[in-house]
């Protein structure tokens, strides 16, 4: 009797096959079939289109919508989760060559696993030749809790830069996000993780602090991509914190097809336009806010011209409501004497700052109400909101040069911010 081979069939790998109108490659794995979209990401400054994100859509058999994470599950279960990675790749590269026609990048996401493999850039490079696709069109997302901070990790990702491929830093801003990993790892591109946009539209004062997070990886050198952007807040967002690139359902959503070249341009004039409204209301109303401040601060300084005590001098100014102190500095941003304050009961946050509540002979020589102040005598200068170090909280300071019968002196006002911010 012969034998029978009681095993299963092996699962045959799935490989990319041409769809039924030759344009497009697909993955048929089992009863899936996988194909690539891309989503544009657009330049804030070109207003078009400067690179394309691909991600992976599926379909089954009965030609329904699949999750593609649950094809990636089944094929982890299989032990063909790399096999699919790479061939889901090349799925990429090939539909990206076949509708790309100018010098977009490509945004290819990288799963840990293939950024571990030795072999991987050598691989990628070889299908770029295939397909006569340069590395530098190539931005390689390395997501921002990939590796650790082992050596060896930086050290695959330094190589594929010198390969040519621009790298990108995926999901900066989520959990343990460290700065020292842009510094360590050096991206050409830093993509802001999505946690942070949402909570800049519930937070003012996180949406306050964005466009320094922005500064900041702009001197060291990085790009900065905001994706996500699913309404017109989110993109006014992105906008007003100066990042680079923009990338969200508001502009275009995932497609097999390419953006017109002028796709966004009408959507970004509309929003620098509201952009510019919305900082000129901001403007206004800060404005609005703060003139009875400057009135009373160019009283202040005048009855100190003419030889009153800073005390008597700002008695007027220490009644309005957000008046926090008044200070004197002399020509050399020193002050003179201590702050003077409103006859109010000490704040509980004033007392568990109070080593910073005194500050004679303090030196505020390098503070912008300071600087700006001396350099044109006589008018007010207002700061933007920036933390105290009095007490710790946001405020604003107003100044202004004047000369008193001292010498040339600079009186200041800080208002209390948060307490007027409360009170919208």
């Amino acid at each position: 009797m012969s034998m029978v081979d009681l095993d299963p069939p092996r699962f045959q790998p799935p490989r990319p096959v041409a769809d039924d109108d030759g344009s497009r490659r697909t993955v048929l794995y089992g009863e899936y079939t996988v194909f690539s979209v891309f989503q544009p990401v657009f330049s804030v400054s070109h207003r078009r289109a400067i690179g394309y994100h691909a991600s992976l859509r599926a379909r089954d058999d009965a030609d329904r919508h699949v999750p593609s994470h649950e094809v990636f599950t089944q094929a982890a279960r299989r032990g063909d989760l790399l096999e699919l990675g790479r061939l889901a790749e090349s799925l990429h590269l090939g539909n990206f060559y076949a509708f790309d026609s100018h010098d977009e990048w490509l945004f290819l996401s990288l799963h840990p696993a293939a950024l571990m493999d030795t072999s991987y850039g050598d691989a990628l490079l070889a299908a770029l030749k295939e397909i006569g696709l340069p590395p530098q069109r190539v931005v390689l997302e390395v997501p921002e809790q990939a590796g650790g901070e082992t050596t060896r990790f930086a050290e695959i990702v330094d190589s594929l830069r010198k390969s040519g491929f621009l790298i990108a830093l995926d999901g900066f801003g989520v959990k343990h996000s460290n700065i020292d990993r842009v510094w360590h790892l050096r991206p050409d591109i830093v993509t802001l993780d999505r946690c942070i946009l949402q909570q800049a539209s519930e937070h003012s004062h996180i949406e306050r602090v964005l466009p320094g997070l922005v500064s900041l990886l702009h001197e060291s050198g990085q790009l900065v991509l905001m994706g996500g952007l699913a309404t017109e807040r989110d993109a006014l967002i992105a906008l007003e914190c100066n990042v680079d690139f923009v990338q969200g359902a508001y502009f275009a959503g995932p497609s097999v097809e390419a953006v017109k070249p002028q796709a966004a341009a009408g959507v970004m004039d509309a929003l620098s336009a509201a952009s510019r409204e919305r900082v000129a209301a901001r403007e206004r109303g800060q404005a609005a806010r703060l003139a009875p401040y400057v009135s009373g601060l160019e009283n202040a300084a005048a009855r100190l011209v003419d030889g009153e005590s800073l005390t008597d001098a700002t008695r007027d100014l220490l009644q309005l409501h957000d008046t926090a102190r008044c200070f004197l500095l002399d020509h050399a941003g020193r002050q003179i004497g201590d702050n003077v304050v409103p006859v109010v009961r000490t704040s509980q946050r004033a007392k568990r700052f109070s080593p910073l509540l005194h500050s004679e002979g303090a030196s505020w020589e390098r503070r912008p109400y300071f600087i700006e102040a001396l350099r044109a005598p006589g008018r007010v200068h207002l700061t933007a909101p920036y933390l105290s170090i009095n007490e710790a909280h946001l405020c604003v300071t107003a100044s202004v040069a004047a000369q008193t019968p001292r010498g040339l002196h600079v009186l200041c006002v800080d208002i209390n911010w948060d307490a007027a911010n409360r009170r919208r």
